[in-house]
Parts: structure tokens; sequence; C-alpha cells
């Protein structure tokens, strides 16, 4: 008898096992239940609390949380991408925020398209920038991406001196991607969708992908198989900069009124939602699917947070003990770091 409970226990745990090597080798699963949990808590829990009835999930709701979330989605992809090789893009926000600065305020005076091509030039330089210390000097990513967001700070407040009474104007094109809707949806999709199939792509189906995976996991013995370790940060960082410029404009159409901090906000949670999304921090292992699921877990919680009109300083302390409570609940059933 006590055998075969030894054997039912063992066959057990090899279940357990199994079950959490699936769970972490598919990361989106886990995830998307976390997101139901927390919207049925949203309607059924939050809501109640505050208004004395349950909620109703609507289409408006819908849209409006995927529309929030598609910018810090692509702001994600950059710390997804940029975690395969165990780096951070710390950057990611104030590019974005140069990039709508930059674009709002060159617009009257060039117009729009050349406005546009000059903001995603600033991104794409940053992270050329970036790239050029991380692959080529050797800095530490941390402190790298840090250093040149600081550098851009600077250099964007005195460029607004320059350009402070010549007014700004906010693309109509970017303002339908970012406000408008077509059969139902949000016009931002146009967009994203095709975004995220690229980053999908680039991950899982080409050498530059592979090229990010196996310098995260290895990168002396990816050197010793011929990898040219610079180029491939060079392009990781310089295409990390191009995503983030393209979130930046993409949320000036959503907000339409540009300022020296507008995506800055963005950034920890980009952080966030790729290691919520499987990525880890130590590279070698990470999916957009999941950065995209955990994009939208992050909104559900801010829109939750907002509801209860919480205090400032209370809906940020709480906000990041959420975070660490999912991060880890998700750790604990997959067996991941």
């Amino acid at each position: 008898m006590s055998e075969t409970r030894i054997h039912a226990e063992a066959a057990e745990e090899r279940g357990l096992v199994r079950f959490g090597r699936f769970l972490r080798d598919n990361p989106v699963i886990p995830l998307i239940f976390f997101l139901i949990l927390l919207i049925v808590a949203h309607f059924y829990v939050v809501m109640p609390l505050r208004t004395g009835r349950t909620g109703v999930l609507s289409a408006f709701w819908v849209n409006n949380l995927i529309k929030f979330a598609i910018p810090l989605a692509m702001l994600a992809a950059c710390q997804v991408l940029t975690m395969l090789t165990a780096g951070i893009d710390l950057s990611a926000g104030i590019v974005a925020t140069i990039a709508a600065f930059v674009c709002a305020t060159l617009a009257p005076l060039i117009g729009v398209p050349g406005a546009v091509a000059v903001a995603m030039l600033c991104g794409l330089a940053v992270g050329l920038l970036n790239g050029f210390g991380v692959g080529v000097v050797r800095v530490h990513p941390l402190i790298m991406t840090l250093g040149t967001g600081l550098i851009a700070t600077g250099c964007l407040q005195v460029y607004q001196r320059f350009v402070i009474s010549t007014g700004t104007l906010v693309p109509d094109f970017l303002v339908w991607l970012g406000t408008g809707r077509t059969a139902g949806l949000p016009n931002g999709l146009f967009l994203f969708v095709p975004f995220a199939l690229f980053v999908l792509w680039l991950m899982r189906f080409t050498g530059f992908g592979r090229l990010l995976f196996a310098l995260g996991s290895n990168e002396n013995a990816a050197k010793l198989s011929g990898v040219k370790s610079w180029q491939v940060f060079l392009a990781l960082y310089a295409l990390s900069g191009l995503i983030a410029s393209l979130a930046g404009l993409l949320y000036l159409g959503m907000i339409r009124t540009p300022s020296l901090q507008l995506a800055n906000p963005l950034l920890l949670p980009s952080v966030a939602a790729a290691v919520i999304g499987g990525t880890s921090i130590f590279g070698g292992r990470g999916s957009f699917a999941g950065a995209i699921v955990g994009a939208l877990i992050l909104r559900v919680i801010d829109t939750m947070l907002t509801l209860l009109q919480m205090p400032e300083g209370a809906r940020i302390a709480l906000f990041g003990l959420i975070i660490l409570l999912v991060t880890a609940l998700y750790v604990r059933i997959t067996g991941s770091r």
C-alpha cells in the first residue's frame, strides 16, 4: 500500500512538473487566466464596492482597454527584444516623448511627412548610440540606456526653448489612429496588428531573432560560433529606438497634446508588462505575445485603481504590489525565474 502511494505521489509530482513546464513554454495561457480573473474582479467586486451595482462588460469598455494598451505593448516590445540579450532599454519612454514632441512642433514648420521622418530619425539616433555603447564600448545596457535617456531629456528641454513660440500641430492621421474607431474597433489596431505580427515573426522565424536568443543564453558561446555581437546589439537597439518613436507618435495621436513628459510614465509599466509576460531579465527567454497580455493586465489594474479613486501615492504603491504578486504567482505556477 505504501509503495502504491509512493508511486502515485511520484506520478502526481511528475505531472505537476510537466504542467509547470507546459505553462512556462506557453506563458500566454496562465496570463489569459489572470486577465480574465482581473476583469471579473473589476466588474463583480470593484464596481459594486464603488457604485453599488454590478458592471456590464461592453464593447466600449473593451475598445478603450485595447486602445490604451497598444502604446504600452509597443514599448514593451522594446523591453522584450532587449531583454532577450539580458539587456534593457530605459531610454524607450523618453525616445517616445521626443518623437511625439518633435513631430508636433516641426509639423507646422516643415510639414507632416518631414516632421514624422525627423521624429523617427531621432529615435534611430538614440538607438544607434545605445547599440554602440552596449555592443562596442561594452557598457552595461542598464547604465547605457539610462545615460542616453538623461542626455536625450536634456536635449529635449533645450530644443523646446527654440520652438516654444512656433506652435504645435498633431497630424490628422495620428489623431485618426489614436482616437478613431472603424467597425467598432480602435483604429490603432491597423498599426498594431501588423507591428505585432512583425515582432513575432522576427523573434521566431528569422536569423536575427535566433541570434538574440543565443546572445542572451550564452554570449561567449555565440561569439565562439562566429556571431559578431556588436553588430547584433547595434541593430537591436536601433530597432528599439524606431519602435519607441512609433509608439510615441501613436500616443501623441491619442493624447493630442505634446509635452515634455508625454510617454515617460509608460516606461516602467512597459518593463513590467515584459516581465509579467514571461520575458526573463537574465536573457534567453521571452514572449511578445505574453507582453501584449501583460499590457492588458496592467491596463485593467490601472482602470480598477482609477475607479476606486485612490490617492496617487497609494495607487502607485498598490500598482507595484499587484505587479509583484502577479509576477510571483506566475513564477510559482510555471517554475521559471
